[in-house]
């Protein structure tokens, strides 16, 4: 029951950001799930410094179980263009989720007996970084294209157009600016989490050092 509020935070962070991801922003650089999702790293880190590193691992567990099923749905849902969520999209997500969510839970547990905030922030930012990788690489890169069917990369081509990098810089496939732009949101969040991360681990434990 301990980790019942962590598996639930998880659960809405994983099924708002599927949703709201559909919204763009920026010129389509951004979506507004981009803004919700990264919340799910602070959710594991909460349960790891509470609970420990094996609670950390069944709430992620829980989250990946959540994400599976919102593609499985994704799939489903027919828009203009095609299903809402893609076969790399789908791979991608849940490939990106289990390697960033790892990492996190490592990075936090090799930092934990540190000053307070350096566990949440160092193990948020490259946390996040390997999610950014791993997910638009996945999902849309020409050069892991030979892992998939001709039919679930042409679902992507549109990632692989050249176009100013972040609208503004030299050109390059569209999907870099998405991971760039989508990283860049992540790592403020980062900073910013560490705030609701202080004052709910100082609530729950108490007077004892968080």
């Amino acid at each position: 029951m301990r980790l019942l509020p962590g598996i639930l935070a998880m659960t809405v962070i994983v099924v708002a950001s599927n949703i709201l991801v559909q919204f763009l922003l920026w010129d389509g650089l951004l979506t507004w799930g981009a803004f919700t999702y990264p919340f799910a790293f602070l959710v594991t880190e909460i349960v790891n410094r509470l609970y420990g590193t094996a609670a950390a691992r069944r709430v992620v567990l829980a989250g990946f179980a959540t994400g599976i099923a919102c593609s499985l749905v994704g799939t489903q849902v027919m828009l203009e263009f095609g299903p809402a969520v893609t076969l790399r999209v789908a791979v991608a997500s849940a490939t990106a989720f289990l390697c960033s969510q790892t990492s996190d839970i490592l990075i936090f547990n090799r930092l934990r007996r540190q000053v307070w905030w350096l566990a949440p922030l160092v193990a948020s930012a490259a946390s996040s970084v390997v999610d950014t990788a791993a997910f638009f690489a996945t999902a849309f890169s020409g050069a892991l294209g030979l892992f998939f069917p001709a039919g679930a990369n042409a679902a992507v081509a549109w990632a692989q157009e050249a176009t100013p990098l972040l609208t503004l810089g030299p050109q390059m496939p569209m999907w870099v600016s998405l991971g760039l732009a989508d990283l860049g949101v992540k790592l403020v969040i980062a900073m910013v989490a560490l705030l609701p991360f202080r004052l709910v681990v100082a609530r729950v434990l108490g007077a004892r050092t968080v």
